[in-house]
């Protein structure tokens, strides 16, 4: 396996007069960004603002490329099985890139080595949303009361897809309330957030950039979110962990990564392309609108959060016997 060089500094260090050319030449072709989720979620409108400024960046096209299915895994392995020579990228989230490892067994990939990470670029919590029509409640006191009323497995719970963050956090959610309901996945954010406007899925714990639109519409109530401090975005909302499940806290993010083999001089290129682009008023204004806050960072704060978010959902995985079934 080729060797990673995950420090920008290093990146940079270590450019020669033949690298800096390619650094500087780079890309002389259209770049895939390569999206495991469906169109219209989260996740797509995040990918599609990154686009559009690196396309200007970059001066090559930047098509975003969804591949939806199986929780992220499908197209997290299009881009592990793409050439690592610049023209395929992966916009990676906290379940394609954290929870899959902690799901499946079978991955022909490991998502803590055999990916090129780049940076992070946003992150925000996820909020419980329910459906007013059947849940006529205003706090998570309220909900509880009435999920324990019904026998277990009354309810039902929608997700994005098995090993989505919405499916983890509502798991993890279902381990500290003690309380069963029953999954039920849809083929990407739209279809999971529609399924409880229409209350055929009345409850969800998913990322705030799928939700928060439906809530300032009404659509949805929003109970709480999953940070461990209230986000500054919703500053009218409690957490969970303030609203009696202390130490509650699931954060979704997006990161950019590259497939194996990824040159050290497209990085170097990258990062600081993504972190200009991070600081454009437009593109934090559009990602704040959506739930969610520019972080773009260095490749080794992406890959520790990949790590610990692998960690924390094996360990959760084993306690709650979590599996695809």
């Amino acid at each position: 396996m080729p060797q990673r060089r995950t420090l920008l500094a290093s990146a940079l260090a270590g450019l020669a007069t033949p690298h800096l050319a390619l650094a500087q030449s780079w890309p002389t072709r259209p770049v895939r960004l390569v999206v495991p989720d469906a169109p219209g979620g989260g996740n797509d409108s995040t990918a599609r603002v990154f686009a559009h400024h690196m396309e200007q960046a970059l001066g090559q096209p930047v098509p975003v490329e969804n591949r939806a299915g199986a929780g992220g895994r499908i197209g997290v392995e299009n881009a592990f099985r793409s050439p690592g020579d610049g023209t395929t990228l992966l916009l990676g989230n906290a379940g394609s890139n954290g929870i899959n490892a902690a799901l499946y067994r079978d991955l022909p990939y490991d998502l803590e080595t055999s990916f090129v990470p780049i940076s992070l670029l946003v992150t925000g919590p996820n909020a419980l949303v329910v459906n007013q029509r059947v849940f006529p409640v205003d706090s998570l006191a309220e909900l509880l009361a009435m999920i324990r009323a019904k026998p277990a497995g009354h309810y039902n719970y929608a997700t994005a897809g098995a090993g989505s963050s919405a499916h983890f956090s509502t798991e993890l959610f279902k381990s500290m309330t003690r309380t069963d309901m029953i999954h039920v996945p849809y083929r990407g954010a739209a279809g999971m957030v529609q399924a409880v406007v229409s209350g055929d899925a009345p409850f969800l714990i998913a990322n705030m950039v799928n939700v928060m639109p439906f809530a300032r519409r009404g659509e949805v109530k929003m109970l709480a979110v999953t940070s461990l401090e209230r986000w500054p975005d919703a500053p009218d909302i409690p957490t969970l962990h303030e609203s009696g499940l202390p130490g509650f806290e699931t954060i979704a993010w997006n990161g950019l990564f590259g497939p194996p083999g990824l040159p050290n001089e497209v990085v170097a290129r990258l990062v600081p392309e993504l972190q200009r682009i991070g600081r454009l008023p437009e593109v934090i204004d559009r990602i704040k609108l959506l739930g969610g806050r520019i972080v773009t960072s260095t490749p080794d704060v992406l890959i520790q959060r990949v790590r610990s978010d692998i960690a924390k959902w094996k360990a959760l995985a084993a306690s709650a016997n979590i599996t695809i079934s």
